[in-house]
């Protein structure tokens, strides 16, 4: 076998059809049929239409809110800080250690609840706490600090 004696497989290359070139073409239509909308040159149909059915987006009625201006945080549970503190053995756990060790991302905002039980002292700094969370905090000697 040589590169110059290949040969792309049976009947999967076909020419195309040049449309709109006089009679031997397919006809005056050029493939297009007659009348119509489709027919004519500059057609696009709107997104969702339906042949003038009411479209879906028309039929089914608005409803609901999305509120713009909603805070949504990453919840932290203090067994997952617990753990936190015995795999790094920091003190002090800040939203960057947390983002380090790939409990939280980035650009979350980051809240702590209190299930789970705190044993370790340390300090945490968060975006918001639960009270349960920042009560279990402090009894183990610990702060919970709120960062903007």
């Amino acid at each position: 076998m040589k590169l110059h004696t290949l040969k792309p497989a049976e009947g999967s290359v076909r020419t195309n059809k040049r449309l709109g070139r006089g009679q031997g073409s397919g006809g005056s239509t050029a493939g297009r049929g007659h009348k119509g909308a489709q027919s004519r040159s500059g057609n696009s149909k709107k997104s969702g239409f339906e042949g003038g059915q009411m479209p879906l987006q028309r039929r089914v009625p608005k409803f609901g809110f999305k509120n713009n201006n909603k805070i949504t945080f990453k919840a932290i549970n203090l067994d997952a800080l617990e753990e936190l503190a015995k795999k790094t053995s920091a003190s002090s756990l800040s939203i960057q250690l947390m983002i380090d060790n790939g409990i939280v991302g980035k650009k979350d905002r980051v809240k702590v609840l209190g299930r789970g039980e705190l044993k370790a002292k340390v300090n945490v700094e968060a975006h918001s706490f639960s009270e349960t969370a920042t009560k279990a905090i402090e009894t183990a000697g610990g702060s919970a600090t709120t960062k903007k």
